[in-house]
């Protein structure tokens, strides 16, 4: 039986393998969509549990993406969380203004990043019927 469903928002192929293997490891049922426009429409069909968030990539960016999904009253309570190489002072506090519920950078901690997963899922509670969740 799955832990949590997670779509992973990212254009890079190599960083959704790596963490799509990681994730399927730890018996989660894991999603993928390649770009924000993609994300947030798999976001809104789905109702995965969570959403790993790259927050740079073409188009429509994860801040967008997260400020989108946020506004979506069938998608508000789902948890997402900014994926990302931006590190810099001040990024964390732009990704949790734009709406992400957490922040996990790139590279990743591989031994630990399951755990901030499970830290992630814990916190949420049953949402509506929609299979949103709120916290």
């Amino acid at each position: 039986m799955s832990k949590g469903r997670i779509l992973i928002v990212d254009d890079n192929v190599d960083n959704q393998e790596l963490v799509r293997f990681i994730l399927e490891q730890a018996d989660y049922e894991v999603m993928v969509a390649m770009d924000g426009s993609e994300g947030l429409k798999k976001t809104l069909e789905l109702k995965p549990d969570l959403v790993l968030l790259d927050m740079s990539m073409p188009e429509m960016d994860g801040w967008d993406v997260a400020r989108s999904l946020k506004a979506e009253p069938e998608a508000a309570g789902i948890c997402v969380v900014a994926l990302t190489a931006h590190i810099l002072p001040g990024d964390r506090k732009k990704a949790l203004d734009a709406g992400c519920d957490g922040y996990i950078s790139k590279p990743l901690d591989v031994p630990n990043f399951t755990g901030q997963i499970a830290s992630y899922l814990r916190k949420r509670k049953p949402g509506r019927n929609t299979g949103s969740l709120t916290f």
